[in-house]
């Protein structure tokens, strides 16, 4: 018992069956930060067929802390991170198929993943997660939320159309409120989170659906306490996502942010009112007699203006470093990129 995968198919609930569905499978990961990054490399290690990665943002120095895929070099190349964990994942194993998308994440963009079998969210907000609740209860795709802050954990495996949704369950339980960048974040924190889902994302992969948590989990490993809730109950029959007459507002409805603050970040993104591919080094041509410290690469430009650091994408995206303020950050970006 030396090949690869051999512990994993020492576990009999998994077994060599039960490997060769996981190879078979198809996992997207909506975020690649901490659960991100943590999600992807256990899964990529258990031998996923293919994950496919959405994140919209770059390496910077204080995910070093707890996200697990990046180094310092992946700072210094300001790569982004769908790109960094690609490159990673790849060096740990070859037999996986790794997809990286460099993009704010959109019902459009959504398009693309009508079929995997899995979804793994380790997004910082619920707007993408109730865009991903929609997708996936209409396309009966099951997916784990999942979300941490300091020492508090929390995570939900949801079976579109059998369980309660994320619509459901926020009309109850306060799921959200502070931030890492508010509150701090640990990395054992992450690590359990990460645990929980990626324990259930097997039994999915395996189908085993007998074996799946029927309940909310939620912890705080520096109170030592932990808390587990059945919420099926909770499931509502005038719910617009998994009710009986569903309407998906967060797709049917969805109204995409042109200009979004970045909680707790100082940083505020601003986005193009239609998709536009531009090239970053024809911008770094420009912006170099204007701004300081400015470094490009495919995916994206880096620059310093005044206290201000500006990251332009590929696909037209801006995120303003140092402020709050929308319409100073407005102001910075038609003076240099409208």
């Amino acid at each position: 018992m030396t090949s690869r995968y051999s512990r994993q198919e020492l576990f009999s609930p998994i077994g060599y069956e039960g490997q060769q569905k996981i190879c078979q499978k198809h996992v997207l990961i909506v975020g690649a930060g901490a659960l991100g990054s943590g999600n992807a490399e256990m899964l990529a290690r258990a031998g996923v067929g293919k994950i496919s990665i959405v994140d919209r943002d770059y390496v910077d120095w204080s995910n070093l802390q707890r996200q697990q895929l990046y180094c310092e070099e992946d700072v210094r190349e300001h790569l982004p991170k769908a790109v960094a964990a690609k490159r990673r994942l790849e060096a740990i194993n070859q037999e996986v198929k790794v997809e990286a998308f460099v993009q704010d994440l959109t019902p459009s963009g959504l398009s693309a993943f009508q079929h995997v079998d899995l979804i793994i969210d380790a997004t910082d907000n619920f707007e993408t997660r109730f865009l991903l609740n929609d997708f996936a209860v209409k396309h009966n795709i099951p997916w784990i939320y999942g979300a941490c802050v300091g020492s508090y954990g929390i995570t939900y495996t949801i079976l579109p159309h059998q369980k309660p949704c994320l619509n459901c369950l926020m009309k109850t339980l306060p799921l959200g409120g502070a931030t890492c960048d508010t509150s701090g974040i640990i990395a054992p924190t992450v690590a359990q989170v990460v645990s929980y889902q990626v324990t259930e994302a097997l039994k999915i992969l395996v189908e085993d659906w007998d074996a799946l948590r029927n309940e909310l989990v939620s912890f705080d490993s520096w109170k030592n306490e932990f808390s587990k809730i059945n919420v099926n109950l909770l499931k509502q029959d005038t719910c617009q996502t998994c009710g009986v007459n569903p309407t998906y507002p967060y797709l049917s409805n969805y109204s995409l942010s042109k200009v979004a603050v970045l909680c707790g970040r100082n940083t505020v993104q601003i986005r193009p009112a239609k998709y536009q591919a531009i090239d970053v080094k024809q911008y770094e041509k420009y912006l170099a007699p204007h701004v300081q410290n400015i470094h490009c690469n495919p995916y994206l430009l880096h620059c310093q203006i005044d206290q201000y650091k500006l990251v332009l994408f590929a696909d037209g995206r801006v995120l303003i470093h140092g402020t709050n303020d929308v319409a100073e950050a407005k102001n910075i970006y038609y003076r240099y990129f409208a």
